[in-house]
């Protein structure tokens, strides 16, 4: 199946499959062979035992990311509190130095449950839509999204419960979100109100800090709780429409996390950091169709994969320039 076409398909719910043998390069086959030998096979445990005494844990995308979030939301509340007018608005709209900026997610509510298209509102739009092709799609939920990093302490301590045995993550269907990124889509239209932002703990959030705290933080909470004690990152992986409608803008960015067959020892460290696992399906034994594959739409692009793998097998590429980030 066409790589690009499956990537749509996992990120809309789809379990990815198992390739077949005319799936595979004839240098991915023959490298799939070769580090099946039982000779390769020793080296690969020694080399796997190696690499995790002698690497320190790098944290280096991780801090930039948590860098990116805090600066981009401080920008929205230094603006409104000191009257800077830099950026006006929130996350949702704004504006940007007198530019308008429209989350694709919001503007789709608003045009469904308005049934008008405003010429502000198109080219807030495509702006943001051009943005966020250029930097990865998906980039978003991770570099920008105040809940995805309230999120992330939330895992911390789902895990160290997990760990504990004291919880455990309950999975749901990947479908869900696209389910509900339609029952949205037709709730707005049938009622002339834009449901989802009511509840959408990324403009609850953005609002909040900028303006003040509401009662709507209590969902916001009721999320985190939901996280922690039973279903790691539910609404991230499971429920935000956001995510998919980023998603398919990110499915042809330039910014991807590409995998190398060749320096990849499948211990499998980058799958248990990452907050879409489905998209890192590559990265198990006997499972890479060709030596070097772009990781799917799905990707966040937050680069915890590149910080866990020991070899260097994830790294940052633009498409197109063989160069790295």
């Amino acid at each position: 199946m066409n790589h690009f076409i499956d990537s749509i398909r996992i990120m809309l719910g789809g379990a990815p499959h198992r390739p077949e043998k005319e799936d595979f390069t004839e240098e991915a086959a023959a490298l799939h062979k070769f580090k099946q030998t039982p000779e390769q096979k020793k080296l690969r445990v020694a080399a796997i035992k190696a690499e995790f005494e002698d690497k320190e844990k790098s944290h280096k995308w991780r801090n930039l990311r948590w860098a990116s979030i805090i600066i981009v939301n401080l920008m929205f509340i230094v603006s409104f509190h000191f009257d800077v007018q830099l950026v006006e608005g929130a996350l949702t709209a704004s504006r940007f130095v007198g530019f308008h900026m429209a989350d694709l997610n919001s503007s789709l509510q608003v045009v469904l449950a308005h049934k008008e298209i405003l010429i502000n509102l198109v080219i807030g739009t495509v702006t943001v839509a051009l943005v966020w092709w250029l930097v990865g799609g998906r980039s978003f939920c991770s570099w920008v999204c105040p809940y995805h990093l309230i999120a992330e302490f939330a895992e911390k301590i789902h895990l160290w419960l997990a760990e504990k045995k004291l919880v455990s993550d309950h999975e749901f269907h990947r479908g869900m979100r696209p389910a509900l990124y339609v029952i949205f889509a037709v709730l707005a239209f049938v009622t002339g109100y834009t449901v989802f932002e009511t509840i959408s703990p990324v403009g609850i959030l953005s609002r909040a800090l900028i303006y003040g705290a509401s009662l709507a933080l209590i969902w916001v909470v009721v999320l985190l709780l939901i996280e922690i004690f039973y279903s790691r990152r539910f609404w991230c992986r499971y429920a935000c429409p956001i995510g998919l409608t980023y998603g398919f803008v990110g499915s042809v960015s330039p910014v991807a996390v590409r995998y190398d067959l060749q320096h990849c020892l499948h211990e499998g460290e980058c799958r248990k950091v990452c907050m879409v696992p489905h998209v890192l399906e590559m990265t198990k034994k006997q499972r890479a169709t060709d030596l070097k594959i772009d990781i799917g739409a799905d990707c966040t692009r937050c680069g915890m994969c590149v910080d866990a793998c020991p070899t260097g097998a994830l790294t940052f590429k633009l498409r197109g320039t063989g160069g790295l980030l």
